[in-house]
C-alpha cells in the first residue's frame, strides 16, 4: 500500500489532468469520461471536487512546488465551471444519483458477505467520500441542492450505523485532519 505522502502527489497528478480535461467532460453527455492519460480513473465531478478537497485540506503535506501546481489546478478547474452553472448542477445531480445507487450496493454487497476486509472497506468507502463532496458542493452558491437526496444519504448511513463498530482511521492517519470523525464518522471503524 502506498503511503500517504504517495497518495496525495497521486491524487494531485490526477486532479491537474481533471482540470485540464474538465471543459471537454462538461460539454458532454458522458458521467464517467476516460481520461487521455492512462493508469487514471475516469474523470467525474466528484471524484474531482473529492480530490481537491483532500489536497486543499492538506496542503501542509506538499511541498512548495505542489502546492503551486494545486492552485494551477483549482484555477483551471474554477475557470472551466465559470459559465457553466446550470450545466455543472445537473452533472453533479447526476452523478450524485449514480453514486447513491452504487453505495447501496457496497452496502448490500458489506452486508452478504461474511468477511470485509478492512482493504476492501477502505477503497469502496472512496465512493460515500465522493457523496459527502458533491453535497457540500451543492450546498454552496450558486448551486442547488435537491431536497431529495439528503433522506437518501440519511437511510443509507443509518443502514451502515446498523453494521457498523467504531475504530481506527480507514485511510492514512496523516489524513485525519482533513476527516474529522464528526463529520466522517463513516472512516472511522469497519463494517461488522
Amino acid at each position: 500500500m502506498k503511503n500517504s505522502k504517495e497518495k496525495l502527489t497521486r491524487d494531485l497528478v490526477i486532479l491537474e489532468q481533471m482540470a485540464e480535461e474538465m471543459p471537454s467532460y462538461l460539454m458532454s453527455d458522458t458521467l464517467f469520461w476516460p481520461m487521455m492519460k492512462g493508469d487514471m480513473p475516469r474523470l467525474t465531478l466528484g471524484g474531482y471536487l473529492m480530490r481537491q478537497y483532500r489536497l486543499l485540506a492538506l496542503a501542509d503535506l506538499l511541498d512548495e512546488g505542489e502546492r503551486t501546481r494545486l492552485e494551477t489546478a483549482v484555477a483551471q478547474f474554477e475557470e472551466a465551471i465559470d459559465e457553466h452553472v446550470v450545466r455543472v448542477e445537473q452533472k453533479a445531480h447526476q452523478e450524485l444519483h449514480t453514486r447513491l445507487r452504487q453505495w447501496g450496493e457496497h452496502l448490500k454487497d458489506f452486508q452478504n458477505s461474511k468477511s470485509i476486509s478492512a482493504a476492501n472497506y477502505s477503497a469502496d468507502v472512496e465512493v460515500r467520500a465522493i457523496i459527502a463532496a458533491l453535497v457540500n458542493w451543492l450546498q454552496t452558491a450558486p448551486y442547488q441542492l435537491d431536497p431529495k437526496i439528503s433522506p437518501q444519504i440519511r437511510r443509507l448511513d443509518t443502514n451502515l450505523r446498523r453494521h457498523w463498530r467504531s475504530g481506527a482511521f480507514v485511510w492514512p492517519d496523516e489524513w485525519m485532519p482533513a476527516y474529522p470523525q464528526d463529520g466522517y464518522w463513516w472512516l472511522y471503524g469497519q463494517f461488522k
